[in-house]
């Protein structure tokens, strides 16, 4: 048995190893960014993109970033899907996901934000909110559908305050 190195370096190690977990995002967020800003038609020679593997907390980082991120297109969103299997992740991933979706008003996954409202009430209260402030009357249809199917699911206090921004 080896004796675990002092508290201070082990601290030290830890951290070092968060900043480099930190620093791949920072590399996969350029890529994506890159990737984003490409033409519709690649060339034949150009390099296909490849994205590393991320653990859940590196991938929430991702998607917190790409959320900063003024426009998204289709394309990529949907290669940003594929990559990561978003719908699969747990609830902290799959809502950063969501925001995605409505923030770039990417219809294809509008079925992912209605599960996720559905499955997980509790965190979805801030989603409601992001499909009315668009005031995009299809994000606004798909928040009042949500409601209406899970509000009897709901605490009071939740449903009060969503029914209170959707009417």
């Amino acid at each position: 048995l080896c004796p675990l190195p002092p508290q201070p370096l082990q601290r030290e190690r830890q951290a070092g190893e968060e900043c480099g977990l930190a620093r791949q995002v920072s590399a996969e967020v350029e890529k994506w960014v890159r990737v984003n800003r490409r033409p519709r038609k690649r060339k034949r020679r150009e390099t296909e993109e490849v994205f590393a593997k991320l653990l859940p907390d590196q991938l929430l980082l991702l998607l917190e970033h790409l959320l900063e991120q003024t426009t998204l297109n289709p394309r990529t969103l949907q290669r940003l899907e594929r990559t990561y299997h978003l719908p699969e992740q747990d609830a902290e991933v799959r809502h950063r996901w969501c925001e995605l979706v409505v923030k770039h008003k990417y219809k294809k996954a509008y079925g992912h934000v209605e599960r996720f409202l559905q499955e997980d009430q509790a965190m979805g209260i801030y989603l409601y909110g992001e499909l009315m402030v668009n005031e995009d009357a299809r994000q606004q249809q798909l928040a009042r559908k949500c409601f209406e199917l899970s509000k009897e699911q709901m605490d009071r206090s939740s449903a009060e305050v969503v029914a209170e921004m959707l009417f």
